[in-house]
């Protein structure tokens, strides 16, 4: 059951980002660039996301435990330091420069257009190598 779940959970976000829009780079770059061909749907795609997310974090952290899962995953640590600097800004650059973030492009792979594929080859290659720098195997 909750193979399903997980799966009807990631078709729906899929849907939710091409019907938004939000796999196509150019909306990206369009939202970033404030002095020229600015694009404000991804304030809205961000906004409504939030309005309908932020109720749902409350309601469900008042549960004992989660419906599928016998306890909540939620990170523990809380202070910010280089490492979380640095990854939000090589996020941010990355983010900026290829108008794309790993679940856009994981949907946008579906074109078969060889700028996804290379974007996936070259995210998945430097998560191989966080894992070989930071925790030591690969």
């Amino acid at each position: 059951m909750n193979r399903w779940i997980i799966l009807l959970a990631g078709v729906l976000f899929g849907a939710g980002i091409t019907v938004s829009g939000m796999a196509n780079p150019a909306k990206v770059q369009n939202f970033l660039d404030i002095a020229g061909a600015w694009d404000p749907s991804l304030a809205l795609v961000m906004g409504t996301a939030l309005l309908i997310t932020t109720p749902g974090f409350f309601w469900v952290l008042k549960m004992s435990s989660p419906k599928y899962a016998e306890v909540f995953s939620l990170p523990t640590k809380k202070d910010i330091d280089g490492r979380l600097l640095l990854g939000a800004l090589l996020f941010g650059i990355g983010w900026g420069l290829s108008g794309l973030c790993p679940a856009p492009a994981l949907v946008a792979i579906l074109t078969g257009a060889s700028s996804f594929i290379i974007f996936l080859l070259a995210m998945f290659s430097g998560m191989l190598l966080h894992r070989f720098v930071f925790e030591g195997r690969a």
